[in-house]
């Protein structure tokens, strides 16, 4: 039987049980396409927010918003909480999936700039209003979302599926798994997580939410994510496993948290932690939050090791250069003096040059006695080339998996700081 009684989201057209909407997948995250009031703009797909959020709006972009009043916003992090506009009676629309009667929150001040993090512009976020009325199959390989009608979706029946159910507090999905701290104790943990689509990591854990979750003695500080109140900081470590019904994941990354960047986070009692996109990428995942259900079919990368930001580096888009580029014109001289074709072909090159806009990138944030700290990169620092190549020919998103690769692996890279180009490498280290 539903638990959601209200179907705000309806399905149109022709076809009013099934639509397919491709997806980016951008460090982990879905970016789907997301029609407000008529006009297109590009969402994640969180399941770990129960409100819609715009909080990257040029001029360009603008949509007219209905019924506006001022509030205030807290979200992780240790800073204050944000201002923003909440607006009512707006029109959302994901391919023929429509609703008329949508709240949304618009942030004033995009403190943290997720566009500039994830290299591609983000409106906002999406989660509980869009899904409380669909069912949903994400294909993380083939980076494709089903979104089913739940009056007329059948339960998928296949061998190496395993449903489990999901417990609601304030409109946010959570699931019962088992963690294995170490190995010198085989105790498995039973533990409570939300299911984070919006988290880029393997595992969040809250520091003593329970006597066990403690950060191992092996662990270094990390900046872990950002948050509507600041920048969240943890302890990143690793841990045995983690069991998710019949499947297990071993030595997969974990954050620990302390209460100052989670309090918000904490005001549900039962709640350890989070499972994240590091995670759930490794699986087919169907999420019904009209049944309250989550199902999970593996793919091939289950077994797959788990890796993090191993330089230190936390690098952003910073807008865009003039890039001066050499363009070759080739001439080929096929007659001679009297317009008889000469045998002796002459070709001949003319260089001439234009200027682009290119992404321009920058540092952000170094982390404490990483890799790139120890060379002496610095925050600010514009990137001109990594191993030999321009910055500008990478995306953001193929930096970011550069420096998740295995350790040992060498970044050469040039920076320019206060107009002087400067040269340093470095390796990846494991430090957990």
């Amino acid at each position: 039987m539903s638990v959601f009684t209200q179907q705000n989201f309806k399905f149109l057209g022709n076809n009013t049980d099934k639509q397919s909407v491709s997806f980016q997948l951008i460090n982990n995250l879905i970016v789907i396409p997301l029609e407000i009031n008529g006009h297109q703009l590009s969402f994640i797909l969180d399941t770990g927010v129960s409100r819609t959020i715009l909080f990257n709006l040029s001029s360009q972009d603008s949509v007219g918003l209905n019924d506006i009043e001022r509030i205030l916003i807290r979200g992780l992090g240790s800073g204050e909480p944000v201002e923003a506009l909440r607006s009512k009676n707006n029109t959302f629309r994901v391919k023929s999936i429509t609703s008329s009667n949508e709240e949304l929150y618009v942030i004033l001040k995009d403190a943290f700039d997720i566009s500039a993090k994830m290299g591609t512009t983000i409106h906002g976020i999406i989660g509980y209003d869009l899904l409380k009325d669909v069912v949903v199959k994400i294909n993380y390989n083939n980076k494709r979302i089903d979104f089913y009608n739940p009056k007329t979706y059948n339960k998928p029946i296949c061998r190496k599926c395993e449903s489990f159910p999901l417990q609601f507090y304030r409109n946010k999905p959570y699931i019962d798994t088992y963690i294995q701290l170490n190995s010198s104790s085989s105790k498995m943990i039973p533990v409570k997580l939300l299911i984070d689509t919006g988290g880029s990591d393997a595992i969040w854990l809250f520091e003593g939410t329970k006597e066990e979750l403690q950060t191992p003695k092996k662990f270094f500080r990390d900046v872990i994510g950002e948050g509507f109140s600041g920048t969240i900081y943890g302890n990143r470590s690793r841990i045995q496993k983690i069991t998710i019904g019949e499947f297990e994941i071993e030595e997969p990354t974990v954050s620990f948290l302390d209460s100052s960047s989670t309090f918000n986070a904490r005001q549900f009692k039962e709640r350890n932690g989070s499972i994240g996109g590091a995670i759930l990428k490794r699986f087919k995942v169907w999420i019904d939050y009209p049944n309250k259900r989550i199902v999970l079919k593996k793919n091939s990368s289950l077994k797959a090791g788990f890796y993090y930001n191993m330089s230190g580096l936390h690098i952003v888009y910073d807008g865009q250069e003039l890039i001066k580029e050499k363009a070759v014109t080739k001439f080929t001289n096929n007659y001679n003096s009297n317009n008889q074709t000469n045998s002796n072909n002459v070709i001949s090159f003319a260089n001439t040059y234009f200027y682009r806009f290119k992404s321009k990138y920058k540092i952000d944030k170094v982390v404490g006695n990483s890799p790139a700290f120890k060379v002496g990169l610095k925050v600010g620092d514009v990137i001109k080339r990594i191993n030999g190549k321009a910055a500008h020919e990478y995306h953001l998103n193929e930096i970011i998996d550069m420096f998740h690769t295995k350790p040992g692996k060498k970044i050469r890279i040039e920076v320019e700081r206060a107009g002087i180009k400067l040269k340093f490498e470095f390796k990846l280290e494991q430090r957990i």
